[in-house]
């Protein structure tokens, strides 16, 4: 049922949801922005009234006068949609209509002139916690320094004389919503105060993550997440390659791609592939390092019968011919030998081979990627690497930074082989915040090949559900000793973390380059991202004009 309380001056001085939203539907039907001094008006000679809003929508009004005075009358207004109900309430008495005050949801206290307690309902002992009569006849000073109402309210409506809202916890730290409504006599004197209380916990910690849903959301439209292979793509650097790549993958050229061992090479190659028209045709790895020089000529152009003693009655068919309107991987081609390398070169040149023993030249129709994690122009002045050859395949060369280069991948790549592993071995572990810090700072020489090997070394050998900072190889906890000071307390929550993580990082770097867009320049993200961030953690090490440059 809806429930009004108001005095003859049409002041309403409570209302719970329905008796609002009656308020609201009945002003509609009137076309009022004030409907209650009509409604008053309406019930002043008959306190049982009927009130149709709509053609499906009957409901029934009584009013009960609660206080009534020569200068004063303070008057209860009930609404029901059941007659029978309402009817109860047309005959009830002071004590009944405060029984009905205590089926309500919100809490309501109220207090007399001088500050001494007249009255609680059921929904506000519950809210506080206390019991009716604990409180009753107590001063609201007295009842503030016990802690019950902390502040109180009404000592804020008596000091200002008018209504007061304020947000409050209870003992227990939940956020109450409270409201003081003043009631004054003719003489404009506070005969009592009505306290209406309602928790909002659960509104605040939807609203909180309804805060950290944006956020997200906004950070995910800035930097989405790829995963191509192993490879997880966050960092800006690696963004800028995947869109060479895949502005590469629809042009067949030839392609050099260079970086350390480790960094993903082989990954970005398979990815230009299967972007590009040959991707339903083969894509063929050579690790022109790993195939012994004797072998490696037959390995990549095949050979005819009789070649060679030992080869195959049938022949055999060479890497290239394998890859025929595919992709041909030439990885580690500072491997190979001059001599091959002149048939590389012709094999660009007149898109054909020639196996070994044979002597009918073979149309091949392959896309050509290399890799090398050597310096090719360097092996070209030693005359190790023939020049013709390095500007062939260095047509449209693409460099993979190495992962210390691009620290923002080393968390997503280690939770995602974390994850991996966990589901091969059918464990399920979780790396502490300081133990995956340290391995941010780590330099890893050996880039993702590493990483992911460190990792599946950790599944394995770690104990305990948790992977600590002392589980990790000495090596690494050795280089440790000479990094920066990233503190996160242990076992703090993954998420905060991060947070703290991100936090420590944005305030060295504001520390040292001082204004926002040099600081969004080294971490690689937009300027409006750190103006986010720098409001949210707080951090003031930085002018308002700076932020707003």
């Amino acid at each position: 049922m809806g429930v009004l309380i108001a005095d003859g001056n049409g002041e309403l001085h409570f209302s719970n949801q329905k008796g609002q939203r009656f308020l609201e539907a009945y002003g509609k039907k009137l076309q009022s922005s004030n409907p209650l001094p009509e409604l008053l008006k309406l019930l002043e000679n008959n306190h049982n009234q009927k009130i149709t809003l709509d053609a499906a929508t009957d409901l029934y009004i009584r009013a009960v006068v609660l206080e009534k005075k020569p200068d004063h009358t303070t008057m209860g207004i009930v609404i029901c949609d059941t007659e029978h109900i309402s009817s109860f309430i047309s005959r009830a008495n002071l004590e009944e209509y405060k029984a009905i005050l205590d089926s309500t949801q919100d809490a309501i206290f109220i207090d007399d002139m001088f500050g001494n307690t007249e009255w609680v309902n059921k929904a506000c002992e519950q809210l506080y916690e206390i019991k009716k009569e604990e409180v009753i006849g107590k001063n609201i000073d007295t009842l503030e320094k016990e802690g019950i109402f902390s502040p109180s309210v009404a000592k804020l409506v008596f000091k200002k004389k008018q209504q007061v809202t304020i947000l409050h916890s209870n003992k227990h730290g939940k956020q109450i919503l409270t409201t003081g409504t003043p009631i004054f006599n003719d003489k404009g004197t506070i005969r009592k105060i009505v306290s209406t209380s309602r928790d909002i916990s659960e509104l605040i910690h939807l609203k909180n993550q309804l805060e950290d849903i944006q956020h997200e959301l906004e950070e995910l439209k800035e930097q989405q997440q790829d995963t191509i292979g192993n490879l997880i793509i966050k960092s800006q650097k690696m963004r800028d390659i995947i869109q060479l790549a895949r502005r590469l993958s629809q042009i067949d050229s030839t392609i050099l791609i260079t970086g350390e061992s480790g960094v993903g090479k082989g990954e970005i190659a398979k990815y230009i592939h299967q972007l590009g028209e040959r991707r339903e045709h083969p894509f063929v790895k050579v690790n022109c390092g790993a195939i012994p020089e004797s072998l490696l000529e037959s390995e990549l152009f095949g050979y005819e019968y009789g070649a060679f003693t030992g080869s195959r009655k049938q022949g055999k068919l060479g890497m290239f011919e394998l890859a025929q309107n595919g992709t041909i991987f030439l990885d580690e081609i500072g491997e190979l030998p001059l001599n091959l390398q002149v048939k590389i070169l012709q094999v660009i040149q007149d898109k054909e081979i020639q196996r070994v023993g044979g002597i009918t030249p073979i149309k091949v129709d392959v896309r050509i990627i290399a890799a090398t994690n050597k310096d090719l122009k360097q092996m070209v002045n030693e005359k190790k690497f023939r020049e013709d050859l390095f500007y062939r395949l260095n047509v449209v060369p693409i460099h993979i930074p190495p992962l210390r280069d691009r620290q923002e991948d080393i968390f997503p790549m280690s939770h995602h082989f974390l994850k991996k592993y966990n589901e091969k071995f059918h464990v399920n572990k979780r790396i502490d915040p300081n133990a995956m810090a340290t391995l941010i700072r780590y330099e890893w020489p050996g880039n993702v090949r590493e990483l992911e090997n460190i990792i599946e070394r950790l599944v394995i050998t770690t104990k305990d559900d948790t992977i600590l900072p002392q589980n990790l190889p000495n090596y690494i906890l050795n280089k440790e000793e000479n990094t920066s000071d990233i503190k996160i307390p242990a076992m703090m929550h993954l998420k905060d973390a991060i947070e703290e993580v991100e936090k420590q990082i944005i305030q060295s770097a504001v520390a040292k380059y001082k204004t926002t867009r040099e600081v969004a320049k080294v971490l690689g993200v937009s300027q409006p991202t750190i103006v986010r961030k720098i409001n949210r953690y707080g951090i003031s090490d930085i002018e308002m004009h700076q932020i707003d440059s």
